[in-house]
């Protein structure tokens, strides 16, 4: 890998005691997190200790008061907290836009999802079906009500407990038919992903996060995020299934 260039506030942040932050985050970027977290440690010595956990989980926990230095959530939830005076407005940074892909158990029949009518036939025939409570869920749900088939479907809909992602369900037999961000499918094992959800009905998420109000590291976050969402975190992205912002 390609060593990252430091922007100029993770430079003054190498030059100074290194220290550890907290953070939080949804399912959904924790591989990405990590891997991004990884190359910051060895660049400036700071160690983000990161939990990820269900989306809604997380905006709970912050918003109760628990004393965290970021939080990695989806941008709506971001703004939420920010407006509830738990982040600091100005250092909110969009870092990646994640898009929402189908899948079915391995040796399962590939269907057909190219088109907005083909998905909607594969929802109306699947036994079984998932997505997640987050943003995506929500959206999901909305699709299905505009298409006038979730009366229909909704005894089929399993909902995945909190921080269980839809892939492992998929692969335990548990549903036939799941969508979830692509990031959070695409190295599940005993799972076939069928490709994104036609353009015509992608659902996509920009992931954002900012400071913590309670928090003392406030520079040490700036240039967390700065890192992150800088230019040289854009192929890590990239190769997890998100778009950089």
């Amino acid at each position: 890998m390609k060593p990252a260039v430091l922007t100029s506030s993770a430079q003054v942040l190498a030059a100074s005691p290194v220290g550890r932050l907290r953070g939080i985050s949804s399912m959904a970027t924790r591989q990405l997190l990590g891997q991004l977290t990884t190359m910051f440690t060895q660049q400036t010595g700071w160690v983000l200790a990161l939990e990820s956990v269900g989306g809604v989980d997380a905006a709970r926990r912050v918003q109760s008061g628990e004393p965290f230095d970021v939080v990695f959530l989806a941008s709506e939830a971001i703004d939420k907290l920010v407006a509830s005076g738990q982040l600091i407005a100005n250092t909110k940074r969009d870092l990646a836009h994640s898009g929402v892909a189908v899948a079915v158990r391995s040796g399962a029949p590939r269907l057909d999802i190219s088109t907005e009518a083909a998905v909607r036939q594969a929802v109306l025939e699947a036994p079984s079906l998932s997505y997640s409570t987050g943003p995506s869920g929500v959206a999901l749900q909305q699709l299905f009500e505009r298409w006038g088939i979730f009366d229909a479907i909704k005894e089929r809909i399993v909902v995945p407990p909190p921080g269980v992602p839809v892939g492992s369900l998929i692969a335990q037999g548990l549903v036939a038919l799941g969508f979830q961000q692509h990031s959070e499918l695409m190295d599940v094992e005993g799972i076939t992903v069928l490709g994104p959800l036609p353009p015509a009905i992608q659902i996509t998420t920009t992931f954002s996060a900012a400071c913590c109000t309670t928090s003392t590291q406030a520079p040490a976050v700036q240039a967390l995020l700065d890192f992150m969402a800088g230019p040289e975190a854009a192929t890590t992205k990239q190769q997890l299934g998100m778009a950089p912002t």
